[in-house]
């Protein structure tokens, strides 16, 4: 009797991943609640692991079921576990002194010929606002020091701030198009999707040590500040291995985020009181954040469908590896951390712990040589993301 309703149970669970699985494919635009079954994944992957292990020493041909079920949906379990041995390419080691006596210490990866080393990170406008910031623009000044002497050949930057005058109060601690571009020897280009009064630029930028010949915006619609932007990078002979340069194209992207205040996450989880008061507000950004992010990840791959040159992709995604949004990439591209990383790979330094929504993707011409997150890099509520890449 126990063994039969263990076997309903079994096949009750191969059901649900099957249909978690098939949420994804549906953009919440068609039917949004979708996206929670698509979310469930991770847990349906979880219990038919665990009855993999209890059929097997109960009953080996029922437990081919959910091994073979395993095996299937595998590329499944690396979008949230990737479990990978680490490939050996060669690294090296920077300390940045960061005062007091403290050594922040970074280890990045090198860049041999035929390979590309991109970092991307959501840097949070570098803590400008009063409410962010640190006394003497600490962290300012050491994210941007930071990534002005990363040895990445391109940086790809979502929530970018740059004050190209300076001001008066903090001086040229923001000058960070000058600090990350001429000033390290990178070509820059500045996507600005807002200039206040004092003439700074928010918006997305991409840094690169190859030449930038060409390079576009893709506007996500009049209603958003969110938006992609791509440019073509001419690398010399000297890098590429071979006898002639040639060119690649990356793409930067910022996608609609829930726009959910932290204050309200807080109040929604500590008392059945806030729940009740915030979660209707919460529900609907999830809703509406979803709904926007499928419409504007199948723009961008419109886009990258044209692109005449192998594709490097970069961005925060404001969405889990088990969305509509991360599937349709990943059916195109091969995700870095998913194809070469170890573990889960969380990228979301806020409220929520445990969330990997900072993701770069590569085309069929690339093999992924390495990826890691920077977790050292704690100034904003996104790590930094790097990855190298070769050419086949």
């Amino acid at each position: 009797m126990r063994r039969s309703f263990a076997f309903k149970i079994t096949l009750l669970t191969l059901a649900w991943l099957l249909l978690a699985i098939a949420c994804q494919q549906v953009p919440a635009k068609v039917f949004w609640p979708v996206v929670f079954g698509a979310l469930t994944t991770p847990v349906a992957l979880g219990c038919t692991a665990l009855l993999a292990l209890y059929w097997l020493r109960r009953n080996w041909r029922v437990a081919l079921l959910p091994v073979v079920a395993l095996a299937l949906t595998w590329p499944q379990v690396q979008r949230g576990l990737a479990l990978h041995a680490p490939i050996g390419e060669k690294v090296r080691t920077k300390n940045q002194e960061l005062g007091g006596g403290k050594t922040l210490r970074s280890t990045f990866f090198a860049s041999p010929p035929n390979t590309v080393s991109l970092l991307s990170a959501n840097v949070r406008i570098f803590n400008v606002y009063a409410q962010l910031r640190d006394p003497d623009f600490a962290s300012s000044t050491g994210f941007i020091r930071w990534l002005a002497e990363s040895p990445a050949d391109v940086l790809c930057l979502q929530e970018y701030y740059n004050e190209p005058g300076g001001s008066k109060e903090d001086g040229s601690v923001f000058r960070s198009e000058r600090a990350l571009g001429r000033a390290n020897g990178r070509h820059s280009f500045v996507s600005t999707t807002l200039t206040n009064a004092i003439g700074a630029e928010f918006g997305m930028a991409i840094f690169s040590r190859f030449v930038i010949v060409r390079r576009g915006v893709i506007p996500f619609g009049k209603l958003s500040q969110n938006h992609a932007m791509w440019a073509d990078l001419a690398r010399p002979a000297a890098r590429t291995g071979r006898s002639r340069p040639d060119t690649i194209r990356v793409f930067n992207l910022h996608l609609q985020s829930m726009s959910m205040a932290d204050a309200d996450i807080a109040m929604a989880t500590e008392s059945r009181a806030g729940l009740r008061q915030k979660a209707p507000n919460l529900l609907r950004r999830f809703r509406n954040g979803a709904v926007a992010r499928g419409a504007q990840v199948d723009t961008v791959l419109a886009r990258i469908a044209r692109s005449p040159y192998p594709v490097l992709l970069a961005g925060d995604l404001n969405d889990l590896p088990y969305s509509y949004t991360y599937d349709q990439l990943a059916d195109e591209l091969q995700n870095a951390w998913a194809t070469v990383g170890l573990g889960p790979g969380f990228t979301y330094n806020g409220r929520l712990p445990g969330l990997r929504i900072d993701q770069q993707f590569a085309g069929p011409q690339w093999q992924v040589r390495g990826c890691r997150v920077h977790r050292e890099i704690n100034w904003s509520d996104h790590f930094p993301v790097e990855a190298v890449y070769r050419l086949r």
